[in-house]
């Protein structure tokens, strides 16, 4: 390990033990570096700069992140719950069924794990503490669950993120995690009936006949937003990023314009607290530009790719491997970290194995997800204990059976690669 790069890593370390913001962590230990390289700091701007200019995809993350904020306090949440209870709340453990439904409609708006937690999530938390059956903490854990579905399914905040470090297709990855992310629900839906039959959790009483109409009526205009996004998106009227755009306007006519259920105040408070959280997504990924500059040029991805090759482990068991050491990693690292400063470090080894790399970029998600709920540092954890002040070891101890059914998920769409390459080979997208 060179002088630089032992620099770097050093920072970076005594950056995250003081508890400075990830990104700006991030900065010092990349500056660091071409200090100690020698290399002019200036660098860092064109850097940075230079990919930012350069990712126009990125411009879908902060609308996607306007999207979900305006669908959370326009009232669509409510909507879907109901339209999803009149579907599935008659099964054993109707509540936790509806929340699961919930969650891949919801995903197919918003595409982020944590809107999918504080928006329908909270409502659903809400009913199930009202019934006597159900515990906090196995309410809490199946809305910690159910919300990875929300970047699986298509669209994708963290998958337009891989896309941009990757540069596989947008449009494939979103395809691509359609399948996966309706057998984890699926799944999901299963482990929930099983465990309902064991607690003697019942079904829901049946909407009344006369309201089903309306019902129905209350949530079809929230569901015809997936619809046109998917669409437009894959009918070539528009690119990811546009859909982003239309997705955002879809959601404030909905809660302004159709539900009135937003004002010019609330509208200004989504703005600013959408604002806030694009700004921390771009701090993020402005500073990984930066740390994979540093990393290319000590030639870590190369390296890698090497060992990898020398394994003579091939394609699955490369697979497999990484799944453990992401798995490892989503214990004790933010997400972002495994994204934006992982992924282009191994991409280049997975190309070197055949690897399509919209397999690899569905299975990295799935991974991230997971490491939203895993302890000590599983975001989807902490953001359901707060909302719904539930304790996090009560979160952890009802999750395992949740957990253990992603896990297997994992394996299947590992071993099963066409799980996730099916629909985009039959769309025309070839290999990412």
């Amino acid at each position: 390990m060179s002088a630089p790069l032992a620099t770097l890593l050093a920072v970076l370390v005594a950056a995250a033990l003081l508890r400075v913001p990830l990104a700006f962590a991030m900065l010092a230990a990349g500056l660091a570096y071409l200090f100690a390289a020698g290399q002019d700091p200036g660098l860092a701007a064109e850097q940075i700069l230079g990919g930012l200019y350069n990712g126009y995809v990125l411009l879908a993350v902060p609308l996607f992140v306007l999207a979900a904020n305006l669908m959370n306090a326009g009232s669509i949440s409510e909507r879907l719950f109901d339209f999803s209870r009149l579907l599935v709340g008659r099964l054993r453990g109707g509540l936790a069924q509806v929340d699961i439904l919930v969650s891949v409609i919801f995903s197919g708006m918003s595409g982020s794990a944590i809107a999918d937690a504080a928006g329908p999530g909270l409502v659903t938390i809400r009913q199930m503490l009202s019934k006597p059956h159900y515990t906090p903490g196995f309410a809490g854990a199946v809305v910690v669950a159910s919300a990875t579905i929300g970047p699986i399914i298509p669209p994708s905040i963290p998958m337009v993120l891989y896309a941009l470090m990757s540069g596989a297709s947008v449009g494939a990855l979103f395809l691509g995690g359609l399948l996966p992310g309706l057998l984890i629900a699926a799944l999901l839906m299963l482990c929930v009936q099983l465990i309902a039959r064991r607690r003697g959790l019942p079904p829901e009483a049946p909407v009344p006949r006369g309201q089903r109409l309306a019902v129905l009526g209350r949530g079809l205009l929230p569901l015809s937003l997936p619809v046109v996004l998917l669409g437009g998106l894959y009918g070539g009227a528009f690119t990811p990023t546009e859909a982003a755009a239309v997705a955002a306007l879809h959601a404030l006519l909905l809660a302004m314009g159709v539900y009135r259920a937003l004002d010019l105040r609330g509208l200004y408070a989504v703005l600013l607290e959408s604002l806030r959280a694009s700004t921390v997504i771009t701090l993020v990924i402005a500073a990984a530009y930066l740390l994979n500059y540093a990393l290319t040029a000590e030639g870590v991805p190369a390296r890698l790719a090497q060992w990898a090759a020398g394994l003579g482990l091939g394609p699955t068991g490369f697979l497999l491997l990484v799944n453990a050491l992401f798995l490892m990693l989503g214990c004790v690292l933010d997400v972002a970290v495994m994204l934006l400063v992982f992924v282009p470090m191994l991409v280049p080894a997975a190309q070197a194995l055949g690897i399509d790399l919209v397999h690899f970029g569905v299975l990295i998600v799935v991974n991230m997800m997971i490491g939203l709920v895993t302890p000590p540092f599983g975001m989807l954890l902490f953001v359901t204990s707060a909302l719904g002040r539930i304790p996090v070891r009560e979160l952890v101890r009802e999750g395992l059976p949740f957990t253990a059914v992603l896990l297997l998920a994992l394996l299947l769409l590992t071993l099963f690669p066409q799980l996730v390459l099916w629909l985009p080979q039959r769309m025309g997208y070839g290999a990412g």
